[in-house]
């Protein structure tokens, strides 16, 4: 698959890696990228016509309704909207957990079922969710942000199980810390949202199913191939400043 001549549905593209994704597509050839977030008044300025404005709030289902309606040609989904609150498990304020498990969990799957049946219907179709490499060991200091994405990958492979025989190809992309406002004031050496969507663009062209796109996830996610105990350790220093 080739994102060139393609159709490609993106959320959450205001800033950071969603706004590069919508870059990078154009840069391969995308025929159409439709742009969805919150408040179109929030825009980037793409300066390309291939660029299609949706105003979608992915926790509103009606919202999603006219955002199928509008984007009927949609072949590849990336579901790239998310939250994210700092706040442990058993202190953090139980608002802000819900609220990220709304938005990365419920709304996503949601975006899935109102997509499908668009997708079925066009060649070449994709569901790309951008995930994070908290699936695999909780960071206590952003507890509810990880249990939703932890949340998310299991509803990704369910997703990738279900709709092999639709031939309808879903990706998980597992990102570490990335140089974005989410990130902001962070010490660590991270990647930038534009070398993170060129990484996972390429890597959906090559049928990757599971994308780990920055030098800190893969660091990450090496240390949990050796031992998930190891990566639960990193947690445990990064939580108590060790």
């Amino acid at each position: 698959m080739k994102f060139e001549g393609k159709i490609v549905f993106i959320t959450g593209t205001n800033r950071g890696i969603g706004k590069s994704l919508v870059q990078e597509a154009l840069n391969m050839g995308a025929k159409k990228v439709y742009a969805s977030m919150r408040k179109l008044s929030s825009m980037p300025n793409f300066s390309d016509e291939r660029v299609v404005g949706i105003e979608l709030d992915i926790t509103n289902s009606e919202q999603i309704e006219k955002a199928v309606s509008a984007a009927p040609d949609t072949q590849i989904l990336i579901n790239n909207a998310g939250a994210l609150s700092a706040g442990n498990i058993l202190e953090g304020e139980m608002n802000n957990i819900k609220h990220d498990m709304e938005v990365n969990y419920f709304s996503t799957i949601n975006m899935m079922r109102a997509f499908v049946p668009i997708l079925e219907k066009n060649d070449s179709a994709r569901i790309v969710n951008i995930v994070s490499i908290a699936i695999y060991a909780n960071f206590p200091f952003i507890a509810g942000y990880s249990a939703s994405k932890a949340a998310l990958y299991s509803a990704t492979q369910a997703a990738r199980i279900e709709l092999s025989k639709k031939d309808i190809i879903v990706h998980a992309v597992n990102p570490g810390a990335i140089d974005t406002d989410m990130n902001k004031g962070s010490d660590m050496e991270m990647t930038s949202p534009d070398d993170v969507a060129k990484s996972i663009l390429k890597e959906v062209e090559a049928d990757k199913l599971d994308i780990i796109p920055d030098k800190i996830g893969l660091g990450m996610y090496g240390i949990w191939k050796e031992s998930p105990s190891k990566l639960e350790e990193v947690a445990f220093n990064m939580y108590h400043g060790k």
